[in-house]
């Protein structure tokens, strides 16, 4: 068998298109704010406004990529997608019109949209042929990856080439990691095997049905509550004393704790449960949001980026898994609703938070309003986990007076 075709060089390719189109091209703008606020006197309002501009192409592209019927093959889009990500990346590097880098950060968070759903399809669809689908946890490390590389090359990139070189830098990392999955990731036309059969229970048991808006909801929720950190947390690192002179430590924390936090709440949700797990990752997650504000020093800021990093990646792995078991004979529905949904709250965090940043001239406003909204997001899930446990006692007291 050609390498190219084999599941662990497939997942290699999958990894390294989410480190470049979401690790660094969409989330470097993080670690690379406060010099933008220091030499080009970006406010953390317009820098809100920037940010949802990424956010909103990226829920363009997400959406388009999901409808669009690829007939031609998916490979060959997600290749000009992966393309003009890197190109938009450096591009940030090489002007500072203000308009033109919202254009630029749109097109960046549309490629990163589509690319995200190919790469998703291509490497899950592989590894599901070869009966290997417990590597998808691995496959959603490469956000990690890229933002830990990030995190370590900023500054050291700064500190030489200034704001400009960092843009471009982190592009050329983006280049150099392409060929893995220009050369590894593409389409298996390789006839499907023959899978089990569909669950067709799993629309019908008792009580799912009634989750799934409260999980929908809450997942609207993470969007939003999620993004206030990772757009900002590098800035208000930077405010601290003990921090100030290194703030993207804080983000290599973040890419550490990412790596694995995929695999590791896969496989506690397969111990205890999906929404379980979810409910625990919301609350460590809210707690990692605030903690900077409650413990200001070093101790409370990489605590706090430790347990951020460890579970945003892995909460969007157990809502979209958890979902699609819920409606498996409409998984792509419920998939695209959970992007959307997730998309709209990603959209309007930055924006909102800026505006209390602006108000307030702290970030302490923005960080309790996203520790807010995590908040709803538990109670949304607590809401659909009790009223599915009524439906399903009053489904098995039905059952039982029928029997004979």
């Amino acid at each position: 068998m050609n390498r190219k075709n084999k599941p662990l060089f497939v997942l290699v390719g999958g990894m390294s298109a989410l480190a470049i189109v979401m690790g660094i091209g969409r989330f470097a703008y993080t670690p690379i704010l406060p010099y933008l606020q220091d030499f080009v006197h970006l406010s953390s309002g317009t820098a809100g406004y920037l940010a949802s501009s990424n956010y909103l192409g990226y829920l363009l592209g997400a959406l388009f990529a999901g409808i669009f019927r690829w007939k031609g093959g998916k490979t060959f889009p997600l290749r000009i997608f992966l393309a003009l990500n890197i190109l938009t990346t450096v591009a940030m590097g090489l002007t500072d019109h203000l308009p033109l880098w919202f254009i630029l950060r749109f097109l960046s968070g549309l490629s990163s949209g589509v690319v995200f759903v190919l790469a998703s399809s291509l490497t899950l669809d592989v590894l599901a042929r070869a009966g290997k689908p417990v590597w998808a946890g691995s496959f959603y490390s490469g956000v990690g990856i890229g933002i830990f590389f990030t995190g370590l090359l900023v500054p050291w990139l700064n500190h030489y080439f200034g704001w400009q070189g960092t843009w471009i830098g982190v592009g050329l990392l983006s280049f150099f990691l392409s060929p893995f999955t220009i050369g590894w990731l593409r389409e298996d036309l390789s006839p499907q095997r023959e899978g089990p059969p569909p669950d067709r229970l799993s629309t019908s048991l008792p009580g799912k049905n009634k989750i799934l808006p409260w999980l929908v909801a809450a997942y609207g929720c993470e969007g939003m509550g999620y993004i206030v950190s990772g757009t900002f947390l590098v800035a208000l690192v930077r405010e601290i004393p003990s921090l100030n002179h290194d703030p993207a430590l804080s983000w290599v924390i973040v890419g550490l704790a990412a790596i694995p936090s995929s695999v590791l709440l896969a496989q506690a949700a397969a111990k205890w449960g999906d929404l379980n797990v979810l409910q625990t990752a919301y609350f460590l997650q809210m707690i990692g949001v605030i903690l900077p504000t409650l413990l200001y020093n070093s101790y409370g800021a990489l605590a706090g980026s430790l347990l951020f990093g460890g579970t945003f990646m892995g909460i969007t792995t157990l809502a979209v898994s958890a979902g699609r078991r819920m409606a498996s004979r409409e998984s792509s529905k419920v998939i695209g609703l959970l992007t959307f949904v997730y998309g709209v709250g990603q959209m309007a965090g930055p924006s909102l938070a800026g505006f209390f940043i602006t108000g307030t001239g702290n970030y302490t406003s923005s960080l309790l309003f996203a520790a807010v909204v995590l908040g709803c997001g538990m109670l949304f899930l607590g809401a659909g986990q009790i009223k599915a446990s009524k439906e399903k006692i009053a489904g098995s007291g039905h059952g039982s007076a029928m029997r004979p």
